[in-house]
């Protein structure tokens, strides 16, 4: 399949956003639960520069894929370190999805209003279309609680101790290839978790808001 430099770009404009309001909101939550961090990085902000990830970047040009520098934080900095740290992690998410329903209901007035010419055109369309699909995706996606992905740490938080332990464990060393086997070898399987779970979830929210 060729590559189409005109749709990497709408992809790209698309998911930016997205990537920019996430990260943020790790930063900003962990700053205000008292941990300096995110904010001596420089992280506390919404101009996408300051979170772009050299690698991830071009995966956004090149794949359907892509990410953001993560946010470094240190818990122990937090006034209530496990609790706070759980609930900075879920906010990436959750920011995630607040910012899908924004952009739904924006895409709706705008649906109503514009000319018919310009919705016309394909790339417009398309980047309507993703700038409401993305930040639910993105949303979904990160709440697989394996890997470096956000629901392992939101997960790990309301497990009995002992199961915390090897829940961690397990995820340091093999979460990694645990996700990675979870997206790339399962659909071999007959177990897609993103075209069985994620996808449906992500269409079901954009025709329920847009």
């Amino acid at each position: 399949m060729p590559f189409d430099l005109s749709a990497a770009v709408v992809r790209f404009l698309a998911l930016m956003p997205a990537l920019t309001v996430h990260e943020f909101a790790h930063a900003y939550s962990a700053y205000r639960f008292g941990d300096p961090t995110p904010k001596l990085d420089g992280r506390i902000s919404l101009n996408p520069l300051d979170h772009l990830d050299p690698i991830g970047t071009l995966m956004i040009l090149f794949a359907p894929i892509g990410w953001a520098k993560p946010v470094r934080v240190n818990p122990y900095n937090m006034r209530d370190p496990a609790r706070h740290l759980m609930i900075s992690t879920a906010c990436g998410p959750l920011a995630n999805i607040a910012q899908g329903i924004v952009f739904g209901l924006v895409v709706r007035v705008v649906l109503g209003v514009a000319p018919a010419g310009m919705l016309a055109d394909s790339h417009v369309s398309y980047f309507l279309m993703m700038v409401v699909l993305i930040p639910f995706a993105l949303a979904l996606f990160n709440l697989i609680p394996l890997g470096p992905l956000d629901g392992h740490e939101v997960l790990r938080y309301f497990l009995p101790y002992d199961l915390k332990v090897k829940y961690h464990a397990f995820n340091s060393r093999y979460g990694m290839f645990a996700l990675l086997g979870l997206i790339l070898l399962a659909p071999y399987a007959g177990f897609d978790v993103i075209g069985y779970v994620i996808q449906p979830a992500v269409w079901m929210t954009r025709q329920l808001i847009g």
